[in-house]
């Protein structure tokens, strides 16, 4: 597996983290539990857009990543 493939592999499993907590955040009923699953979400929302700019730059530099 090719940096890139793996990069772009760890990117959709952390999106698809992301759309768990934000599930989990809208279905339970305790406040404090809806709220650290929303903060739990943004802030993976953080490192997924920077992994995503990383993707970028790897298929700026490597033809080979090319196809995200």
């Amino acid at each position: 597996m090719t940096v890139g493939s793996d990069v772009k592999q760890c990117f959709a499993s952390l999106k698809g983290v992301e759309a768990s907590l934000s599930s989990l955040a809208l279905r339970t009923l305790d406040d404090e539990s809806k709220r650290t699953l929303h903060e739990a979400m943004m802030v993976l929302h953080e490192v997924t857009k920077d992994l995503k700019k990383r993707v970028g730059e790897l298929e700026g530099e490597e033809l080979q990543y090319k196809g995200f």
